[in-house]
């Protein structure tokens, strides 16, 4: 896969190389800003400035500039120190460490999500109504333990939410369990009367 260029013929990542401190004027109005190149988007021609704050509760400032934008460059720094002592004087920005990605961590991320849209594909009911298959995303929530059982809702493995799935079509299964089930009886009424 080839970069895309700017209209200048050069990658927006070889123009404004990430951890550098870049003033750049911004047309239409000339405003000029500073800061640390944190990184760059060839696809929607971005730079993102990171500008450390002092004295306020926000950390910092993060701007997305359109490169068209950029009527002059100047390089302030071509790599950001790596702590905010320099020598004797204090640094406003610091060189941002970029995370260590592996082939294998992608691959295992990517397994996961695969495992998680397949499970997510589990729960949903073609037969159901849309009504049901809301009352069907709340119980999972709140219960963790729910299946369909063809239009009807299964949960705990012991009531039972018919359609049109109100708080009068949860049933019991089995009379066994007293109390305890009784109580989840009525917590699984109230969520699908919800």
């Amino acid at each position: 896969m080839s970069s895309s260029k700017n209209p200048n013929g050069v990658a927006l990542s070889d123009a404004y190389p990430a951890n550098s401190i870049l003033e750049l004027t911004l047309s239409p109005n000339n405003e000029v800003v500073q800061g640390l190149v944190y990184c760059t988007d060839e696809i929607s021609n971005s730079i993102v400035l990171k500008k450390s704050l002092n004295y306020t509760t926000l950390a910092s400032e993060i701007r997305v500039i359109n490169a068209s934008c950029v009527k002059a460059k100047k390089i302030i720094a071509a790599q950001a120190p790596k702590s905010r002592i320099d020598g004797v004087t204090e640094v406003q920005e610091v060189a941002i460490a970029l995370p260590n990605v592996t082939k294998k961590s992608i691959e295992e991320r990517e397994k996961r999500a695969i495992m998680l849209a397949q499970e997510s594909l589990k729960h949903i009911n073609q037969k159901a109504s849309t009504e049901g298959q809301i009352v069907f995303e709340r119980l999972l929530k709140a219960c963790n333990e729910v299946k369909w059982n063809g239009e009807s809702i299964i949960v705990l493995s012991n009531i039972q939410v018919d359609p049109p799935y109100k708080g009068d079509n949860c049933k019991l299964l089995s009379s066994s369990g007293g109390v305890m089930h009784e109580g989840s009886l009525e917590r699984v009424k109230r969520i699908v009367g919800a």
